[in-house]
């Protein structure tokens, strides 16, 4: 799968089946919304911290399969495997924050 990095995308293979992900505006809109953080800078501190929950993971990735074009709901995102386990999902998440904002937010440890 070709994935555009200059517009923020990434591919991922989640269930065996390849995926472009990418955080659009409105899924970090959406984000904003779920953390409840009133700019892009909350985001940002808040994901730079290093510290990632599951539920962090599964709102990341799954905001990120919307802004690539997937309909899916968080609690199925939630259902899905990534190759490594929880170390890829976290891969994932780490790879689409660091496409989105640079270095800030890259360390993602669950």
């Amino acid at each position: 799968m070709t994935v555009n990095r200059r517009r923020g995308e990434v591919a991922a293979e989640l269930d065996g089946k390849s995926y472009r992900l990418c955080l659009t505006l409105g899924a970090l809109a959406e984000l904003e919304a779920a953390y409840a953080a009133d700019d892009l800078g909350a985001l940002v501190e808040r994901f730079s911290r290093g510290r990632l929950s599951a539920l962090d993971m599964i709102r990341i990735v799954g905001a990120g399969l919307r802004g690539g074009g997937h309909e899916i709901a968080d609690h199925e995102v939630g259902g899905l495997q990534a190759a490594g386990g929880v170390a890829g999902f976290a891969a994932i998440v780490a790879e689409l924050l660091t496409a989105t904002f640079g270095t800030a937010g890259t360390t993602a440890n669950p």
